[in-house]
Order: structure tokens, then C-alpha cells, then sequence
């Protein structure tokens, strides 16, 4: 099999994630993307409107004899990821994403792949190309900035886009149906410390924590993967009560809808402590890759010497630093009640970092269950606000109440079942989609979520499914054919 991508089926769909790659689309710069795909709209002689927060809606009439049919938005988003492996040269802002051929996968070298949600928006441009489709009319909705704070979601206005039904094609698993999501809530910590001389017969050393899986902080988060902000902070409180560790500075995580994979510290030991100091640390290595064995077999902890710092914490600030980022939730809170295997509620500590005399730590708290997602609030205000932390709580957005009796679903699940001789698995995601936030806007629109098969989204191992996405669009092409009349 050919690695260029460009060779696999369905050619227009790949063809145009194939476009995507090379246009630089990292969440809050998105400019270049937002400019190709105006110029897409406006190349193909179709009407296309940017709003001011960047959502571009493109509109294609209905072909002949289907004027009748309920107007259908096809909807994704236009903002990636930009996570990388530490050994990897990559700006996100200028460089393309190398995307080959892997086997049955499509996958990128050391970065993101950006099929989340590449393959939505790869898909929504091929039907509006398309000269040989049977549809009635439609509107692609491109979102913008979902990743980091669904900013166009939330600022789409009433009124602007025409449709009924609404078709999202953000979500990773083949064969299966989304009716319903997550809501989120953004936690955001802030410490204050001074900065005080190194303790005299100090010595300094840098520890990595590199290795972890990381992924999507609401599509993985029950798996179970090591959170690297949790097990670096385990080994600093325990060698400041063994080894009088002093910390000078802290870099963990770097998304906050990604599970940290890796953290980084600059801390200091006494001299006569230093030998016992390394050996805890190779020693407590061991312990958490046994607990984690099953999941994280490549986590690595190591230390390297380091030239002493201009300063370390004070003592009271890294003591409440580490009291509180220990006492954190983090993980799972509760699973469903109503649907076996879902998540209900759940935190990811996604960031922990110090620069310039403030430590500023960032959460994303996600349920389905509004009075539980407040009630995880609470519990993390009380942890922090004991440790003498500002907080402050934002972005809430909601979640996507499952509609059983949706007209597009049942529509569907017959039209899958027809072509592929199964009905289709209907679910509710942790995630969050943007359903929920559209929804509230537009509450008239009937909405379902499908897509290709995609892992491991928001971490370097992204991958997407190749025979998969062959479905996706021949479901694609099925459903816009059979919408209903109005």
C-alpha cells in the first residue's frame, strides 16, 4: 500500500485531510485554516459567511427534485490538538503534520494527527464538492477554537444557520451512534511563593518523568493511565519529609484536555542526602511501574545534575503546593447509573507549572450530571482554598441530554442497518461535544454524532482507522440521501 495518503479510499475525503495536514490549525491560531476554508467555500461558487469568532458556514443547495427535504448541517471543527513527543522538532504554528500510511492506520510521526476533527471537516468538504451526491440542502458549520474552550460553539449566534437536523462528526468509534455528552467546567489554581536563597551544602538535579500514554482527558480517562502531575507530585512529598527537598521550579502537563505525560522539575537536596535521595527515586520508579505496568510501560524517572538554582520556594508555599496537588481528585469520580460503562464524573489535573513567583495549576472537570459536576467544584475549592490557593472556575459549558426518541436517530440506525446488516450501538460520550452548547441555541435542531474509528486522540499516538472511514462516508452519503421531507 502506497504511504501517500492521497491513494486511499474514499480519495475526496482524504484527499481533503490530506489539505488539512498542511495547514498549521492549533487551537487559538487558526487564522490560516479559517482563510483556506473560506476560499474553499467561495472556490466551489457557494455562499460562505465567517462570523467574528471565526466559524465559517458554507451552503449548498439542494440537488434536484430533494428542495423538499429538511436542511441538514453538517458540523465539525476546525482546531487540533498540538501535543508532541519530547524528542520531536515541531512547531505547531507553521509546520504540516506528517501523516502516512501505518498499517491499517493513519497515523503521524512524534505529533497529533488532527483527524480529531479532521476527518469531520475532510468529510463536510467532500459532500460540498461533490457533483454526483443526492442531497437536500445543506449547510457545513466549521467551529472554531473547540479544543481549548469551544469558543465558536458558544458564541454561534441565534439564527444564522438555516438547518434542522444536526449531524456532528466529532466522535471515534465506528458502528456506534452519539445521543448525548459531557459538560465541563475549567479549574484554575493560583499560589503565590517567594523566592528564597538555596539552603547552603545543597546540591541541585533536574527530574524528568517522561514515557506516559497520556490521551483524551474525557475519552481515556477511565483507562487508567498514569497522570504525570499526580506521580511527580507523590515522589516530592514524599523526599521533602525524607530528604529535606527543596523546590526551585515545576513543569507538568501542558493541555488541559489532555492527561499529562510528562513533568519536569528542578529541585534541591542536601549534599549528604543526595546518595539516599537517588536511590528513593530509582526505587519509587519501580514501585509506580509496577502499579501502572498494565497501562504505562514505557514510564520513566530520571534524574540529572543540575547547576544550582537562583532560588528555591519557600517552605510554606511548597508544602501547601504539594499538600493540595496530592489531595487533588483526579481520575473517574463516579460512572453512570443509566448507561452501564460510561463515565458519569471526572477531573483531569492537566497543568502544573511555576514561573515568575506564581504556580498555576489548570483542571478540567467534566459529568453529565450537572449537581455532580458542582458538587466536584466544591470538593476541589475546599482542597485548594485550605492550602491558601485563588480559584477561580470558568468555561462552563453544558452537556447533551440523550433524546431516545430522535427522529435522525431512528433514521440511522435503519439506513446502517440496511447497508452494513447490523443496528448501530447508541451512546453518550465523557467527552464533550459541541452538541450540547449548539443546542442551546438552536433548540428546535435534531442532533446525532458519528464518525471513523479514531485512538488515542490528544496525545502523539493519535491514529485513525483507514477501512472505517470508507464506512463513515458510505453512511455519510446514505443518510443525506434518505432525510426526510419537512
Amino acid at each position: 500500500m502506497s504511504n501517500d495518503i492521497r491513494n486511499l479510499e474514499p480519495k475526496d475525503l482524504w484527499k481533503n485531510f490530506y489539505s488539512l495536514t498542511r495547514i498549521p490549525r492549533p487551537s487559538k491560531h487558526e487564522d490560516k485554516i479559517q482563510e483556506f476554508m473560506v476560499a474553499f467555500g467561495k472556490n466551489l461558487g457557494l455562499e460562505t459567511i465567517k462570523d467574528e469568532v471565526g466559524n465559517v458556514i458554507i451552503r449548498k443547495p439542494a440537488t434536484p427534485g430533494m428542495e423538499n427535504r429538511k436542511g441538514v448541517i453538517l458540523q465539525g471543527h476546525l482546531d487540533m490538538v498540538p501535543q508532541k513527543n519530547t524528542d520531536k522538532v515541531h512547531d505547531f504554528t507553521t509546520d504540516f503534520i506528517d501523516a502516512h500510511v501505518d498499517g491499517e492506520w493513519v497515523k503521524a510521526t512524534g505529533t497529533t494527527l488532527g483527524a480529531d476533527n479532521g476527518m469531520g471537516v475532510a468529510a463536510a468538504m467532500a459532500v460540498l464538492e461533490a457533483k454526483d451526491m443526492v442531497h437536500g440542502p445543506v449547510e457545513a458549520l466549521f467551529t472554531s477554537d473547540e479544543e481549548t474552550g469551544m469558543t465558536g460553539a458558544t458564541n454561534l449566534k441565534p439564527g444564522v444557520i438555516k438547518g434542522d437536523i444536526l449531524i456532528n462528526m466529532d466522535s471515534e468509534d465506528e458502528g456506534e451512534l452519539y445521543i448525548g455528552c459531557a459538560g465541563g467546567t475549567n479549574g484554575n489554581f493560583k499560589f503565590n511563593y517567594l523566592e528564597m536563597p538555596v539552603p547552603a551544602g545543597h546540591v541541585a538535579c533536574k527530574i524528568s518523568l517522561t514515557g506516559l500514554k497520556g490521551g483524551h482527558s474525557g475519552v481515556d480517562i477511565h483507562l487508567g493511565r498514569g497522570n504525570a502531575n499526580k506521580v511527580m507530585n507523590r515522589f516530592l512529598w514524599q523526599a521533602s519529609h525524607i530528604h529535606g527537598l527543596r523546590l526551585s521550579s515545576i513543569d507538568g502537563g501542558s493541555l488541559r484536555n489532555a492527561i499529562p505525560r510528562e513533568a519536569f522539575v528542578i529541585v534541591n537536596v542536601p549534599a549528604e542526602k543526595a546518595d539516599g535521595f537517588l536511590k528513593d527515586l530509582k526505587a519509587f520508579e519501580q514501585t509506580v511501574r509496577k502499579e501502572l505496568s498494565a497501562v504505562e510501560p514505557d514510564m520513566k524517572m530520571e534524574a540529572t545534575p543540575a547547576d544550582l538554582p537562583k532560588f528555591v520556594m519557600d517552605e510554606k508555599s511548597q508544602k501547601n503546593l504539594l499538600n493540595a496537588v496530592y489531595a487533588c481528585p483526579n481520575g473517574v469520580i463516579r460512572m453512570s447509573n443509566e448507561m452501564p460503562g460510561l463515565v458519569e464524573t471526572s477531573t483531569n489535573l492537566a497543568i502544573v507549572k511555576s514561573e515568575n513567583g506564581v504556580i498555576r495549576i489548570q483542571c478540567l472537570l467534566r459529568s453529565s450530571v450537572d449537581s455532580a459536576k458542582d458538587e466536584l467544584e466544591q470538593m476541589m475549592q475546599c482542597v485548594f482554598e485550605m492550602a491558601g490557593a485563588e480559584f477561580v472556575f470558568d468555561g462552563k459549558y453544558p452537556g447533551w441530554k440523550p433524546n431516545p426518541d430522535s427522529p435522525i436517530l431512528k433514521t440511522m440506525q435503519e439506513i446502517y442497518n440496511r447497508k452494513f446488516g447490523k443496528i448501530p450501538e447508541i451512546k453518550a460520550i465523557h467527552a464533550g461535544l459541541e452538541c450540547g452548547i449548539l443546542g442551546g441555541s438552536y433548540p428546535n435542531w435534531d442532533m446525532i454524532s458519528f464518525g471513523p474509528t479514531i485512538r488515542y486522540p490528544h496525545s502523539p499516538d493519535e491514529k485513525v482507522n483507514i477501512a472505517t472511514v470508507q464506512k463513515f462516508w458510505d453512511f455519510l452519503v446514505a443518510t443525506l440521501k434518505d432525510i426526510p421531507a419537512k
